[in-house]
């Protein structure tokens, strides 16, 4: 870790799968943006090994700027391992997280810099809209948001991604933390600090498809915040668990009253079917909330490194 001193003024972190067409666009963008604000700064490619040319073309403009370093994994361990990784590594005054495929535009940084200057440690880009996006996908980020928001012990802005500045002694604890799932989100709204936020509008991806689904991804982004920031999900299944069996005893109860006043109570198969349906399938969502639980403190105790480095270029 460099010293105060010595220490580039931006660290600019870049997790890259497969991105061969959008590497040189981006810096073409990002290189004299980041030269006009100071000419001490670094640009950190977080690679997982990929079949295209995305390492190559990193390596040739690295040729010609020693600031463009790369760090390549052993293996995929996919993005928000590889965000992580860039953060340990990281060495600048003021860390920004952003993808390469120019969704996260460069022309935003200087107004970051302008408010971590003002003394903010957190300043996080946040989406006016969400065009080009399906309607289940902005319904399910949307929804998602709204829940994690009121079960997570931490706020998390919505319409946020991982685009961010974070202030050295942000990055600093991060970095502290153990936890092998990175919702970086989570993690930044956990350390706290003065945080703020800049609205812009999100353009189209500059080439090349996304690396993820989008509707998966961001289900499995959202469930793992609910769960990683909450213990709320176990509470709601043991209150169902507890109201079905209210409603279960009161049905006996009911049960035992028309009969002894001598009623007549059909009991269809197709009732007690849905009956058996339904309470199976209440406990196997139960049991499946639990498992998510108990998986993610097996990784936790098995203490796996969360990325293993290959190469290191400038690092």
């Amino acid at each position: 870790m460099a010293t105060a001193a010595s220490a580039p003024l931006l660290s600019i972190v870049v997790s890259v799968y497969k991105e061969e067409g959008n590497i040189s666009p981006f810096l073409t963008r990002m290189v004299p943006l980041l030269a006009a604000l100071s000419p001490d700064f670094e640009i950190i490619f977080a690679l997982d090994p990929c079949p295209d040319r995305t390492e190559e073309i990193i390596l040739e403009h690295r040729n010609h700027d020693p600031r463009i370093k790369l760090l390549k994994f052993s293996r995929r361990f996919g993005q928000p391992m590889a965000t992580l990784a860039g953060l340990q590594y990281a060495s600048g005054q003021a860390v920004i997280v952003m993808d390469v495929d120019l969704q996260d535009p460069p022309e935003l940084i200087p107004q970051m810099v302008a408010k971590w200057r003002e003394g903010f440690d957190v300043v996080y880009a946040q989406r006016r809209n969400r065009d080009g996006e399906t309607l289940i996908k902005k319904v399910v980020s949307a929804v998602g948001y709204k829940i994690i928001n009121r079960i997570a012990e931490v706020e998390i802005p919505p319409n946020t991604g991982d685009f961010r500045l974070m202030s050295r002694r942000v990055v600093d604890e991060i970095n502290k933390l153990k936890e092998v799932h990175g919702f970086l989100r989570g993690l930044v709204a956990l350390v706290g600090f003065k945080q703020t936020s800049i609205l812009f509008d999100r353009p189209a991806r500059h080439s090349g498809a996304g690396n993820y689904n989008r509707f998966l991804g961001s289900l499995r982004i959202g469930l793992n915040g609910m769960i990683c920031f909450s213990s709320t999900l176990l509470s709601i299944s043991s209150m169902v668990g507890f109201a079905l069996i209210g409603l279960s005893l009161l049905w006996a109860l009911l049960v035992a009253v028309i009969l002894l006043a001598g009623g007549c109570l059909p009991l269809g198969l197709s009732v007690l079917a849905f009956l058996i349906t339904l309470f199976g399938g209440i406990q196997l969502v139960a049991i499946g909330i639990l498992g998510e639980y108990l998986s993610r403190i097996y990784d936790e105790v098995k203490q796996r490194p969360k990325f293993i480095v290959d190469q290191k270029f400038g690092l």
